[in-house]
C-alpha cells in the first residue's frame, strides 16, 4: 500500500523496526575506541539538549497555527522529531552495549589488533592505509574500517612483512602488511 494512504501511527510502527542496532556477528562484542565512544556521547548530548528542544518548540508553535493537516512546519517538525527520537534510541542502545578498547593500551605493537593503523600493499604494489575501529565509527573516507570488515579480518593478528589473503568479489588477493602503528588519530 502507498504511504500516502497510511496513517501517521502506521508509519511510526514501521519506523520502530529501524531502532535495532545493526547486527554484529553472533557472540561478538561491540568494540569501540574511546574517541568513537565520546563522539557517540557528544552526538546524543547534542540531540537531547539542542536539536530536540528546538524542534519541539517549532512543532508547538506550528500546532498553535490551526489546521495541522496542511501545516508544513507541523508535519515536517513531527517527522523530524521521530527521526531524532529514533537516533537517540539507537545511540542509547549502542552506548549501552559498547566495550571501549583503547588502542594506546595495546602492548603487542608487532601484530595487528583492534585500533591498529595498518599500511598494506596489494599485488600491484599499491599501498593503502586503514585504521581498524568499531562498527559504529567506521568511515571509509577517513580510512577507518570496521573490525568485522573483510580487510580487517584478513589483517588481524598479522605482523609486518606477512602476506595474507583477502577475499574480494573478484576472487582472493594477496596483500602484504607494510607497517603497523597504534597512535590515536
Amino acid at each position: 500500500m502507498s504511504k500516502a494512504f497510511t496513517k501517521e501511527t502506521d508509519t511510526e510502527v514501521e519506523d520502530d523496526e529501524d531502532d535495532a542496532p545493526s547486527p554484529l556477528p553472533a557472540g561478538t562484542k561491540n568494540y569501540i575506541t574511546p574517541r568513537g565512544f565520546q563522539a557517540m556521547r557528544d552526538e546524543l548530548r547534542q540531540l537531547r539538549r539542542v536539536e530536540r528542544p528546538k524542534v519541539v518548540e517549532v512543532v508547538s508553535w506550528a500546532a498553535g497555527n490551526g489546521d495541522r493537516s496542511e501545516n508544513g512546519d507541523y508535519l515536517y517538525g513531527k517527522k523530524r522529531l521521530r527521526e531524532i527520537d529514533r537516533r537517540i534510541r539507537f545511540l542509547l542502545k549502542r552506548l549501552e552495549i559498547a566495550e571501549v578498547v583503547d588502542p594506546a593500551q595495546q602492548k603487542n605493537h608487532d601484530q595487528v589488533f583492534f585500533g591498529a593503523t595498518v599500511t598494506y600493499a596489494d599485488e600491484q604494489d599499491n599501498e593503502r592505509t586503514v585504521r581498524i575501529v568499531g562498527v559504529d565509527e567506521a568511515d571509509l573516507e577517513r580510512g577507518e574500517v570496521s573490525w568485522i570488515a573483510p580487510i580487517a579480518r584478513a589483517l588481524l593478528k598479522a605482523q609486518e612483512g606477512d602476506v595474507v589473503e583477502l577475499r574480494t568479489p573478484a576472487g582472493p588477493q594477496n596483500i602484504e602488511v607494510v607497517r603497523i602503528a597504534y597512535e590515536d588519530k
